[in-house]
């Protein structure tokens, strides 16, 4: 069974049997019809991902691979908050009039700063430094910029990553602030999973660990039932990631140059409301 599966079944349980509720709170998120959206929660939760050994995504349903590789390229790669450059919906409730998602994501990973070698955005950053100074304590990425927040459509979720080497493997600790369970958990996990690959290529280091810190662990009120269906299902070996091993520049890689082989995954067909 994939590692995946059982750190999301352990997380659902642990929340829907420990986590508080904030169903008596005024809280932000609702539901399209105006409803709401309440939510059952853990604070700190984290998870450690061995990317050496498998690819950490689940089998108790299907996660849109193709599509989150391209969410993933969107925001790392063409640096972007322009919806329409994106091959799926995701980002539709929170485009604004010209199509954009404001000052977040892309926007701020494009952003350059001045430093003593010379000025980078912040992808370039990292990339100089795992060439040049992979043992550096301080290849990290912030997307939560205090003095754009006001034009931001939506505060980034997934906002900052710890990139380091140790024994020439490439690791991650990604920090979360929020996390949709059901909706973006293995999402995000699938997309950073890609992306610690893509960097260890192109810096000519092995994969290590991804360690994914959640803040706010949460479980939505009408999703309680379906993700109860959800881990009951059968769960299958998890499948073998493929990467063009030929691709040097981080900024040739496009969603065909990854795949994952004999990816097995229960058919559960249930759609998960998003919660806007």
């Amino acid at each position: 069974m994939s590692k995946a599966d059982e750190i999301f079944v352990s997380n659902v349980q642990e929340i829907l049997t420990r986590g508080t509720t904030d169903v008596s709170a005024k809280v932000r998120p609702h539901w399209a019809d105006g409803t709401p959206a309440y939510t059952t929660k853990l604070f700190g939760v984290v998870n450690r991902y061995n990317l050496a050994e498998e690819f950490p995504v689940i089998t108790l349903r299907r996660t849109a691979f193709k599509s989150a590789v391209d969410e993933l390229l969107w925001i790392w790669q063409k640096k972007s908050n322009d919806i329409s450059q994106l091959h799926s919906h995701i980002w539709d409730s929170w485009a604004d009039e010209s199509g954009t998602i404001g000052k977040a994501y892309g926007y701020q990973m494009g952003v350059k700063h001045h430093y003593a070698e010379g000025d980078f955005d912040q992808v370039d950053r990292v990339l100089y430094d795992l060439k040049n100074n992979p043992y550096s304590r301080r290849i990290i990425t912030n997307l939560y910029v205090h003095a754009d927040l006001h034009e931001m459509n939506l505060y980034p979720c997934a906002y900052s990553v710890t990139f380091n080497v140790s024994d020439g493997k490439l690791n991650a600790l990604l920090n979360q602030r929020s996390n949709d369970m059901a909706v973006a958990n293995n999402w995000n996990v699938v997309q950073y999973a890609v992306l610690v690959h893509m960097l260890a290529q192109v810096s000519g280091l092995q994969v290590g660990e991804l360690v994914h810190v959640i803040a706010d662990a949460h479980i939505y009120d009408r999703h309680v039932q379906q993700v109860k269906r959800m881990i009951c299902g059968t769960q299958h070996p998890a499948p073998r990631f493929v990467i063009n091993k030929q691709i040097t520049d981080f900024y040739k890689f496009t969603v065909d140059d990854f795949a994952l082989e004999g990816y097995e995954y229960e058919p559960f067909a249930e759609k998960f409301e998003v919660a806007i």
